[in-house]
């Protein structure tokens, strides 16, 4: 594990879903939402190939052409009232070449990772050199939440809520199918999509929904955002304690929400992924991410932690039974309601970890999309000692995808980024010479 992955995270004070998990109304309509927009025989008709988009800006520079432009997300049309208004119009920009030097005009979408707003640093780390070194022209999407589409209340990149996530991805499969769509109507092809940790994500599930071969090149993401969140650095920027006193007073996320949530994961560690047996497979490392976890949960002076929960949900808690698995003995705190203390057990604690890593599953993990048109274009790029994405732990790409590529690289999350951008360029010009080959041969 990446030891630059681990201090950048702990110099970076951020933290996310500092609202907590969001309405869980919205959640559900998301849920059933995922069922359709994870479907290519669905999702597909869902934005059609005329969409509106509008031209704000045409520029030509010394070495290329620049392009500006927006329409409205049909994230809007769908699933009305869930986006902040701030992130309902999407902005796009176009790097062309002056003059296409073939017949073939290949484009590349470029998706942003997580911190990356506006378009600058994907248009000179990325684009520009694209162009330059292999005549890939580039469309760069600004992601909901993000830039001129960050909420007024929202601090830099810190996700209000664990949902805005959600909405996010969703945005931007439906986004892509435009910008796809548009790049049809102008003859430009073959087509690709990329996008780094986050990006990388997003990228593959909008590919997985186009109807025809593209190229796609996650960069160091996986098949899941589950293990990002429950295992990986990010961990620590998780509010838990929040997270924690909401499930338990709301039973709607027992009830309800944990009976809608569709895990691949499932059928390959069965009880393990309702007992959050996962951390345990990896002891003593399990041991130790639980210590640390109970840190967020429980003040160092007290040594336990306090939630305000109904008397219902208190008692619920109080009934539930002692998990199959065994785990250390740890004083883990107590859960205070208006009218009884009870206490605050470790299964309480995975309950919610579980949970997270459940609706992780259900909205982000590939394994409930389909599988993309053709994934021998799929050039897959990861560090080898990335602590913010494990990947041992859940379902890899390429048993999801058989076919496609995996490259590794000698790094970890940050130090790739910051050096091995030429690789992530190489990945992409590969992958379009395989389409080129494939299908315009």
């Amino acid at each position: 594990m990446s030891r630059l992955d681990q201090l950048y995270r702990r110099l970076l004070l951020t933290k996310y879903f500092t609202k907590g998990w969001g309405n869980p109304d919205n959640l559900k309509r998301l849920f059933e939402f995922r069922k359709i927009i994870s479907r290519r025989d669905t999702c597909q008709h869902l934005v059609s190939p005329d969409y509106p988009l509008h031209i704000d800006r045409d520029e030509t520079q010394k070495d290329c052409r620049i392009l500006e432009g927006h329409f409205v997300s049909p994230f809007t049309k769908y699933l009305p009232g869930i986006m902040p208004k701030e992130t309902e119009i999407a902005r796009f920009q176009v790097i062309l070449p002056k003059v296409w030097p073939g017949k073939l005009k290949p484009v590349c979408l470029h998706l942003a990772g997580t911190g990356d707003h506006y378009f600058w640093r994907r248009r000179t780390l990325m684009a520009r050199p694209l162009l330059k070194e292999a005549g890939i022209a580039s469309i760069i999407l600004e992601n909901p939440y993000y830039g001129v589409r960050k909420p007024k209340q929202q601090l830099r990149s810190s996700l209000h809520n664990v949902s805005d996530l959600f909405v996010m991805g969703g945005a931007l499969v439906l986004e892509s199918l435009v910008l796809f769509h548009w790049c049809e109507r102008q003859g430009y092809g073959p087509l690709g999509i990329t996008g780094i940790s986050m990006g990388g994500h997003m990228a593959s599930a909008a590919a997985t929904n186009w109807h025809k071969p593209v190229s796609l090149v996650p960069i160091l993401s996986w098949s899941t955002a589950s293990s990002i969140f429950t295992e990986g650095v990010m961990s620590g920027a998780i509010p838990w304690k929040l997270l924690q006193q909401q499930y338990f007073s709301d039973n709607s996320y027992e009830d309800e929400l944990s009976k809608l949530i569709q895990s691949p994961e499932k059928n390959r560690v069965n009880a393990a992924f309702q007992l959050g047996q996962n951390f345990s497979r990896n002891y003593p490392s399990s041991v130790i991410k639980m210590e640390e976890l109970q840190s967020q949960f429980l003040k160092p002076e007290e040594g336990v932690g306090r939630l305000h929960v109904t008397a219902a949900a208190a008692g619920r808690i109080q009934s539930q039974s002692p998990p199959a698995a065994s785990f250390h003995s740890t004083s883990v705190g107590r859960v205070l309601s208006s009218t009884v203390t009870v206490p605050l057990r470790e299964d309480q604690q995975r309950e919610v970890l579980d949970f997270m890593r459940g609706i992780m599953d259900e909205c982000t993990h590939l394994g409930n999309f389909s599988v993309p048109v053709d994934p021998g274009l799929v050039i897959i790029v990861v560090g080898k000692s990335d602590a913010y994405v494990p990947r041992d732990s859940v379902l890899s790409l390429t048993e999801l995808w058989p076919g496609a590529e995996v490259r590794y690289i000698d790094s970890g999350h940050i130090s790739a980024f910051l050096f091995k951008q030429s690789e992530f360029r190489k990945a992409i010009i590969d992958a379009f010479q395989k389409q080129t080959m494939r299908y315009y041969s």
